[in-house]
């Protein structure tokens, strides 16, 4: 393990983005359902993180993350025509799933997983849009640091175990996915329930 100092962090925030009528809300993390995330784990992004690696707990923060800083460019070339077969289950076409507007998991064949959002469903092709939803945006934050602080150890153990799919992320280290009869409801809190 790496001499880095890993954080743990829980914000409240809300998202805006520029639109046509000034800034548009398109994001909330309530203190009630707060965002959190441990440091230098890719969960965030890095200058996500960076602008609140030191900001205290209970303080309010209010920053701006430029599209180089947040999700990059809008590219049109990301917006790809895919074969209706890919979509279809045991030789029929995925209605249910696949339709204009829905975000859908997808696998390249290198096995990296990602969404895309499909744009256009034709007779022949269907029009998949890989670009982050909010690439080309530049990104206001507004909000309040609930917690920050050192990582545990466990809480670090739990989250390279996540990472790297041995076990299921619950702290409990041993179950490897299944859980040997304990169940999680999806809190994340590196505790079983």
């Amino acid at each position: 393990m790496s001499n880095m100092i890993h954080k743990y962090i829980a914000v409240s925030y809300r998202l805006f983005v520029d639109g046509d009528n000034g800034k548009e809300m398109v994001e909330e993390a309530t203190e009630e359902q707060p965002f959190h995330f441990l440091t230098g784990f890719g969960i965030a992004l890095d200058a996500f993180e960076k602008k609140l690696f030191d900001v205290p707990q209970g303080d309010n923060f209010e920053f701006s993350l430029d599209k180089d800083e947040a999700y990059g460019d809008y590219v049109l070339e990301h917006v790809v025509e895919l074969d209706r077969e890919v979509f279809s289950i045991n030789g029929h076409f995925d209605h249910e799933h696949i339709y204009v507007d829905a975000v859908v998991p997808l696998q390249n064949e290198d096995g990296n997983r990602f969404y895309g959002k499909i744009v256009e469903v034709g007779e022949e092709k269907v029009k998949v849009d890989l670009n982050h939803p909010l690439a080309g945006e530049t990104l206001h934050f507004a909000g309040k640091v609930l917690e920050n602080r050192e990582a545990t150890d466990d809480e670090v153990k739990a989250m390279i175990a996540r990472l790297s799919g041995g076990g299921c992320g619950c702290g409990c280290h041993d179950c490897e996915g299944d859980c040997d009869g304990h169940h999680h409801d999806g809190c994340d809190c590196g505790h079983c329930h």
